[in-house]
């Protein structure tokens, strides 16, 4: 016997796009996604596009992979779309050590992180 198929997490509205290693903390990550949730879709990409931050290109990326998830995975209309979650978690960390005086060292993390964008299609009466 197989086991029986896994429910959808999501609403049958909604598609999903994760990435999980940007490096980058999850502080910095955490001010991008501020700035596009809730947003509709198309007004969500031109706020990437011409964000100063490094990590905005790599955000856009996801925005563009949940969008297409929604269109070819769950039939959504592309231009009723909203960004509805947009979330931030804690990956690893990368210790590395810098040389100091008297025979010290001192450390340096560099840490990675994940964000997860989940775009809503929104009704005609919205």
């Amino acid at each position: 016997m197989s086991q029986s198929k896994q429910p959808r997490r999501l609403a049958g509205i909604e598609a999903m796009a994760k990435v999980k290693t940007l490096r980058t903390s999850a502080r910095k990550l955490n001010l991008v996604a501020q700035s596009i949730r809730g947003l509709k879709v198309q007004r969500a990409l031109n706020e990437l596009e011409f964000s100063h931050k490094r990590i905005a290109s790599d955000v856009r990326k996801a925005l563009y992979s949940a969008i297409s998830n929604a269109e070819n995975n769950h039939n959504l209309d592309i231009d009723s779309l909203v960004v509805a979650e947009a979330y931030v978690g804690k990956n690893l960390v990368m210790k590395r050590f810098s040389a100091r005086a008297r025979g010290r060292a001192s450390r340096i993390e560099k840490p990675f992180s994940e964000i997860t964008i989940v775009v809503r299609e929104l009704g005609e009466a919205a």
